[in-house]
């Protein structure tokens, strides 16, 4: 199998986990979420793994990837106001906290310009 072919399952790999680890351990996740968004944490919890599980089903399906993989990078976008959250929240925790919750922000640049690259393959797969 090629890279080409590897990257969207790669990627669809990645959200599925993500997805699921919403539903196992939500706590977590529900600590995020902007107090600025209506509803409660856990609903957006539940919400954002739906999306993720969802944008995987996608990515790795050919059929359904082209349309997936935009959405999973505008989703790396939306996300992004949780991960700057966490940063904040976490700014007078122990160092090795700080580092993992700042280092997510700019993981989320790659995590963008890869389901891009994942959304031209299926544009020339088309």
């Amino acid at each position: 199998m090629s890279r080409s072919e590897r990257s969207p399952l790669l990627l669809a790999g990645l959200l599925a986990t993500a997805g699921a680890a919403h539903f196992a351990s939500p706590r977590q996740f529900d600590a995020i979420v902007p107090g600025a968004l209506p509803g409660t944490p856990r609903a957006w919890t539940y919400a954002g793994g739906v999306a993720e599980l969802a944008l995987a089903a996608g990515l790795a399906a050919p059929r359904t990837r082209k349309a997936a993989a935009p959405a999973a990078a505008a989703f790396f976008v939306g996300v992004f106001p949780a991960n700057v959250k966490m940063a904040v929240d976490r700014r007078h925790r122990p160092a090795r906290q700080q580092a993992v919750a700042f280092g997510r922000l700019p993981l989320q640049v790659p995590l963008v310009l890869w389901a891009r690259g994942v959304a031209r393959g299926a544009e020339r797969a088309a």
